[in-house]
């Protein structure tokens, strides 16, 4: 990929309730994708209705559409940025079960399986907490799930953005100018990760 050929990321939260800090995290990382040069597309991972992961739910009624709708916007985009926040120290049912759902979609004519998909694929992460440390736990356990499992290309970069509640101005940016930084640390990192594939 050339250095100036346009470049789609697909943005992800893994929280989507009214308000979300993982939300509006994504949101400011999106004004900083498309400012190094990227289109983004945001993707709610609640629309996509899916239920949760149970292996008689998939033998009785198949794949869900949601799951492979998500196959798809995964296919269409050159990389990923996900932002997770922590539950309990952990990353969100909600992205879990969505990439839970992803790893079960067999490939379809000339579309890959799930798995296939993201083989490869740069990853830059987020995460956001009202806590100190920022999502810091869900964090690593994601990179490890995302660059395992799917065999995504993670970004070494990271951001953990504490006290999440408070870090946001009125126009969707980050207050601290070391974490505005660090954002665009990351985000341009994805870009440049991305030209490179």
């Amino acid at each position: 990929m050339t250095d100036t050929a346009p470049i789609r990321i697909l943005a992800m939260a893994g929280s989507a309730r009214s308000g979300a800090l993982s939300v509006r995290l994504r949101d400011a990382a999106a004004k900083a994708l498309a400012t190094a040069g990227a289109t983004v597309e945001p993707l709610d991972l609640r629309a996509l209705d899916l239920p949760l992961y149970d292996g008689d739910f998939e033998a009785s009624h198949g794949i869900p559409e949601g799951a492979r709708r998500l196959r798809d916007a995964l296919t269409q985009c050159d990389g990923v940025l996900l932002v997770t926040p922590e539950y309990n120290g952990f990353p969100t049912p909600l992205e879990l079960n969505a990439w839970d759902w992803l790893s079960r979609v067999p490939a379809d004519g000339d579309q890959p399986s799930g798995l296939a998909v993201t083989a490869g694929k740069p990853l830059a992460l987020l995460s956001s907490s009202p806590g100190a440390l920022g999502g810091m736990r869900a964090l690593g356990l994601v990179r490890q799930f995302l660059g395992g499992t799917f065999q995504m290309l993670v970004l070494p970069q990271q951001l953990a953005v504490g006290k999440a509640h408070e870090a946001f101005d009125d126009s969707g940016l980050l207050k601290d100018a070391r974490q505005q930084a660090g954002l665009a640390q990351v985000t341009e990192g994805l870009v440049r990760l991305t030209r490179a594939g």
